[in-house]
């Protein structure tokens, strides 16, 4: 990704896998959406699927108003990536896209344009510590945070004050790393009001920069292991997401095989 990252000619395509929408993109496609939004082209709105969200969603309408107005929805899953290759659907692991796939192109870009980048999210100290560091390899980024400790309520002081202090450094990017479903909910309601060019949300992205979360190597990411070496390291927060949440997505996956399998559109890609 050290090359100029330019446009792609032609739109992801979106399928529906699952139960929802996503899109069939490459992190080079992810990058270049920012990078056209940052240089003042259209807004960009980018949200992710993985199997912990493609359980919420059917649960949260917030969630699912956020996806339904999205630009871009990567694909943070290889077992959905995989699954839709058994649907037939043109669904490779190049189409694998997070914010650790492309955390150092996206920083070069930043660097380079000195991109004005918003992190909200994270406890309080952390995503100061992520911001030194960013910075110190990327000084031509410039980084502001906020944590995420504060009253989400909608009409509450505090949330107010936080959209406010955002819209005045008027990122370029805004990453939102809340948690899901909070940070898709948070979006979802302000993201109209927001002074900002592209918007994301990224989850424990800064956790990672400040060195207080681990970063699965990407090989484990490659081979579809990155949720076991997470497990491994967080059992208690993790074990109900990756061992009972998946088996909510039988109900869907039976749709994907009568729609794309059993049923006219057997075989379409």
């Amino acid at each position: 990704m050290d090359a100029p990252i330019a446009a792609p000619p032609d739109p992801p395509q979106r399928i529906e896998l699952l139960g929802s929408a996503m899109d069939l993109v490459t992190p080079d496609q992810v990058l270049a959406r920012i990078a056209q939004a940052a240089a003042g082209g259209p807004r960009a709105l980018i949200a992710n699927h993985n199997l912990h969200s493609l359980h919420l969603v059917r649960r949260t309408p917030e969630m699912a108003a956020l996806y339904a107005r999205a630009d871009l929805i990567e694909i943070d899953s290889r077992p959905a990536l995989a699954w839709g290759g058994l649907m037939g659907l043109p669904a490779t692991g190049a189409h694998r896209c997070t914010y650790l796939d492309w955390r150092e192109a996206f920083w070069r870009l930043a660097d380079a344009g000195g991109w004005r980048v918003f992190y909200l999210g994270g406890a309080p100290g952390v995503a100061e510590e992520a911001a030194r560091r960013l910075s110190t390899r990327w000084p031509g980024a410039k980084i502001a945070v906020r944590h995420g400790y504060f009253d989400h309520r909608p009409g509450a002081a505090d949330d107010a004050a936080v959209l406010a202090e955002i819209n005045a450094f008027a990122p370029q990017v805004l990453l939102v790393g809340m948690g899901m479903p909070l940070q898709e909910a948070w979006t979802q309601r302000h993201y109209d009001a927001l002074n900002a060019a592209a918007v994301l949300t990224v989850g424990a992205a800064f956790d990672y920069e400040a060195g207080v979360q681990a970063a699965a190597p990407r090989i484990l990411g490659a081979l579809g292991l990155e949720w076991l070496f997470r497990l491994l390291h967080d059992p208690g927060r993790l074990f109900v997401r990756y061992l009972i949440e998946p088996w909510s997505l039988v109900g869907p996956a039976l749709d994907d095989l009568a729609r794309y399998r059993l049923g006219p559109g057997r075989g379409a890609g």
